[in-house]
């Protein structure tokens, strides 16, 4: 088990993955002071979700990479990156802004690797489904852990990827991406096929 710390919290609606960037828009006073210590420390802050209403009580760090922009009335944009998963075990409000205590985790130690078979399915479905999205995912041959980049890059539901984000083992990652990118998929060729249709409606209705 890692060591408990005290770490300022940034609660937002997205899920940060280790390794993944993350732009941010910062302009409330709190979270300037926050964020803006973190750069000037390279100190990390913690991404957490927030999803109606509710914290989840997992996240992920981020380190200031760079600043981009700074605005005359003090608003600033910053350009982060994940590093580390932990925890929350409590909150503490002494701050203008959330802090928690906290304790890191990575991956379980000898934890089986995911089935070939099934991370190559599984790459096959993400470049599937960035085609149809006319987006991209990065090349999935080099990563350490191609779950989570799989995950940063496509729209999956936040619950399924806080769910991804807590797993301790990349085999059972991957085994979760294999089903959710099914469904994904699924939904996807669904939608294409009824707007397909709409065209053709609207085509043969012109006279």
């Amino acid at each position: 088990m890692g060591k408990e710390q005290l770490l300022p919290l940034f609660p937002l609606p997205v899920v940060l993955f280790p390794e993944a960037t993350l732009p941010l828009h910062i302009f409330e006073e709190r979270y300037r002071l926050m964020v803006g210590e973190a750069a000037r420390d390279h100190s990390e802050f913690g991404v957490v979700l927030v999803q109606d209403g509710k914290l989840s009580n997992a996240g992920c760090t981020a380190t200031v990479e760079r600043t981009v922009r700074q605005y005359d009335d003090g608003r600033f944009d910053v350009e982060t990156q994940g590093r580390r998963r932990f925890r929350t075990l409590s909150l503490d409000q002494t701050k203008p802004y959330l802090q928690g205590a906290v304790e890191f985790f990575d991956d379980e130690e000898k934890t089986a690797a995911p089935e070939a078979a099934q991370l190559a399915r599984v790459v096959r479905l993400a470049q599937r489904i960035a085609g149809t999205l006319r987006s991209s995912v990065p090349d999935l041959s080099t990563p350490a852990r191609p779950s989570f980049v799989i995950a940063h890059h496509l729209p999956l539901d936040l619950a399924v990827k806080q769910e991804l984000l807590i797993k301790r083992s990349e085999r059972e990652r991957i085994a979760a991406l294999a089903q959710h990118l099914e469904e994904l998929s699924r939904r996807l060729e669904t939608i294409e096929r009824t707007q397909q249709v709409a065209r053709t409606n609207g085509q043969a209705g012109r006279h």
